[in-house]
């Protein structure tokens, strides 16, 4: 089985429109939702219409634009950090925590009013999620507030001979995969569901053709895979902050071209309105 899953919408109009076609088309399985984005939740509702064949989730967010609300230890400024600072704290052990906590809360209720359902799966923008003094509090929020149907966690990490046999960014995918070193042992201890499996990461470099990087990314695949993937549109918002903004389109176009990926990937079969993804029963 093969979820893939378009992270960041609602990052821009451009990003939103482009996963609504593609989830039209089935082309995807699952998104990931950037509910700190100005857009959000204006666009719940041209989501909510593909929940029938799409898994919903929460992208949680620390490291782009503004939290939802005061994090005087992380964002004193009312500015979240980049990537590299909240890594090198974390790995300090200088995260605070209790506001690390709720602001996954804040993030998770204003995903839940948006959509008015549970998110299908939980990740990171940026993989933040799995880093230390984070993960502990994303593994026990989402345990605690999803108890009879948990959410599905990504685990940003693969074997290390499939990371090996992938030559697209294999230094970023190894890089990551050691700072998420025992995520899925962590989350399975909680109860937490895991993919098994990770691929699609890129250095989004536009002279390189997305198709053959996705089908890299199909290759030496787990039991239980997830893929990544970055579509979308060009808009006129300069004020977003988005370095992967010259790769998305190309993305999005090698997707809708490939008319066998409706039949190699995997989606939910529910009513607009149905349950959460019962991952257990997904992979008996």
């Amino acid at each position: 089985m093969v979820i893939l899953c378009a992270d960041d919408y609602a990052l821009s109009l451009g990003v939103a429109r482009a996963v609504g076609e593609l989830s039209a088309a089935r082309r995807l399985s699952a998104t990931s939702v950037l509910v700190t984005a100005a857009h959000w939740p204006g666009l719940a509702p041209r989501l909510s219409v593909h929940r029938g064949h799409l898994a919903i989730g929460l992208h949680f967010n620390l490291t782009l634009g503004s939290p939802l609300g005061k994090m005087p230890r992380l964002a004193p400024s009312g500015t979240l950090p980049r990537l590299a600072k909240l890594i090198g704290a974390a790995l300090l052990g200088l995260v605070d925590r209790t506001e690390i906590r709720d602001e996954l809360e804040r993030q998770l209720d204003h995903f839940e009013r948006g959509l008015s359902f549970p998110p299908d799966h939980v990740d990171g923008h940026q993989h933040v999620h799995v880093a230390p003094g984070i993960r502990e509090v994303v593994l026990e929020t989402l345990a605690r507030r999803y108890p009879t149907l948990p959410p599905l966690v990504r685990d940003p990490s693969d074997r290390w001979e499939a990371i090996a046999a992938r030559p697209s960014a294999k230094s970023k995918a190894a890089l990551v995969a050691t700072l998420a070193l025992g995520f899925a042992a962590a989350a399975h201890r909680r109860g937490l569901p895991t993919n098994q499996g990770f691929s699609g990461f890129s250095k989004f470099d536009v002279s390189v053709p997305y198709a053959s990087e996705l089908e890299e990314a199909f290759k030496h695949l787990g039991a239980r895979a997830l893929v990544m993937c970055h579509p979308g549109h060009p808009d006129a918002e300069p004020a977003h902050d988005d370095p992967v903004a010259a790769r998305r389109r190309m993305e999005y176009d090698a997707l809708l071209a490939d008319r066998a990926l409706p039949q190699r990937i995997w989606r939910p079969s529910r009513s607009p309105g149905g349950p959460p993804v019962d991952w257990a029963s997904v992979w008996l």
